[in-house]
């Protein structure tokens, strides 16, 4: 189980490590305003259906299971992550100068990220490598869309292997697909597409993608700014997706011969299960309304139906939602003790779901942007993204920081 024990490092600061990559700041070929949230007037796409609170404001994995069973008495007087603010961490700087980042993967002492823009990065003490990942289509990076989600194979250490999840040019329009990738010869490749076809646009795409507790993938897809495909069984956006690993249909879905698991999403970009198999997911509303939705196969969640308080009969209500006049613009989520954590873009935050409290609590800000969450053993791992458009990027964004208790009580 994950554990806080930092008390020889209570009173020193671990010392900054910088890496060096491509210089970061806005998107190519993009406005300074990104439209992966276009809400409140800020989008240069005519969104009819509302704004992506994903990325409105200016200052966006499967988590890892744990137990939440040590209180802060019970450890020593260690301060649960429930009650950690801000000034509770240490924070380190593992990488910097990182453009557009989107997923987060550690594997042994080394971190892999994708970049919208179609590159697997490597992080190896402060150093990054930038490798093009080698496509059956070339990778479309328009708007949101581009190469997404990224997670390597549990068996990854002798396999080199991973999944990865971009958008692509379609015979008629922008399209997303899931592949399997392997690491040869100094390169990233594509070795297989499991599933493609996806319904893309400049903005919802979805993304993300994570291996359940039953060892299937899901993936995450958005609704491509066609509302009305969100309610379509028939058709592959707005859902969360199950496959096999090998890209086949379970025999356990619910709609039968189809990879549908859930419907009526908007778009989401965050998978985690908690140690007793309760699934979540985080999902961008329109102009507010962000939602937590505790995920069951077959559930219709409502979009574009349904959103906030309202409820209709067939469709699941969120077990959170931010409000009419909050955004979180939630996106990557990972578990520690138990908790969700779940990464804001427009809220700028960290945040933890408390689900007995019912409230989202912002245990860590102040670093801009954050588009991605990963836990290994007592280590937090953020992704910042500053240079998506829609943020104010210092000059050494974007950055994976590292968080660790302090020790102070």
């Amino acid at each position: 189980m994950n554990r806080l024990y930092r008390f020889l490092a209570a009173v020193t600061a671990v010392p900054i490590i910088a890496a060096c990559a491509d210089n970061g700041g806005n998107e190519p070929d993009e406005p300074t305003i990104d439209v992966e949230n276009e809400a409140n007037g800020e989008s240069e796409v005519n969104d009819n259906v509302g704004v992506d609170t994903e990325d409105e404001a200016v200052n966006e994995h499967g988590g890892n299971n744990g137990e939440n069973e040590v209180s802060g008495e019970e450890a020593n007087g260690m301060i649960p992550i429930a009650e950690m603010t801000t000034g509770d961490w240490t924070v380190e700087t593992v990488a910097e100068s990182l453009d557009v980042p989107w997923s987060l993967q550690k594997a042994d002492s080394v971190y892999y990220l994708t970049d919208r823009d179609g590159h697997v990065l490597e992080v190896t003490d402060g150093d990054v490598s930038r490798f093009e990942l080698e496509t059956s289509d070339p990778v479309a990076h328009e708007g949101e869309g581009g190469l997404l989600g990224f997670l390597l194979s549990e068996d990854f250490a002798s396999s080199g292997e991973g999944f990865a999840y971009y958008t692509y040019q379609g015979p008629s329009a922008l399209e997303n697909r899931v592949v399997t990738v392997e690491r040869q010869n100094g390169a990233w490749v594509e070795t297989d597409i499991l599933l493609d076809g996806i319904s893309g646009d400049r903005i919802h795409n979805g993304g993300r993608l994570a291996v359940g507790p039953d060892d299937h993938l899901y993936v995450t897809t958005g609704d491509a700014n066609v509302p009305s495909l969100s309610q379509d069984e028939n058709n592959l956006a707005g859902k969360i997706l199950r496959m096999t690993q090998d890209g086949e249909v379970p025999d356990d879905n619910p709609f039968g011969d189809s990879y549908v698991y859930s419907t009526g999403h908007r778009n989401p970009q965050g998978l985690s299960w908690l140690s007793n198999g309760t699934m979540y997911a985080s999902e961008h509303g329109p102009t507010a309304q962000d939602e937590i939705n505790l995920i069951e196969p077959g559930n219709n969640y409502g979009w574009p139906e349904i959103e906030g308080d309202e409820s209709a009969e067939g469709m699941e209500d969120p077990a959170i939602h931010s409000g009419t006049d909050t955004t979180w613009a939630p996106s990557g989520t990972a578990v520690y003790d138990d908790y969700l954590l779940v990464t804001g873009l427009r809220g700028s935050a960290l945040y933890l779901y408390d689900e007995a409290a019912h409230e989202m609590r912002e245990i860590f800000d102040g670093e801009g942007r954050l588009r991605d969450v990963y836990v290994d053993g007592d280590s937090i791992y953020v992704l910042t993204n500053n240079t998506d458009g829609r943020g104010n990027p210092a000059p050494n964004d974007d950055r994976i920081l590292r968080l660790t208790w302090n020790g102070e009580q």
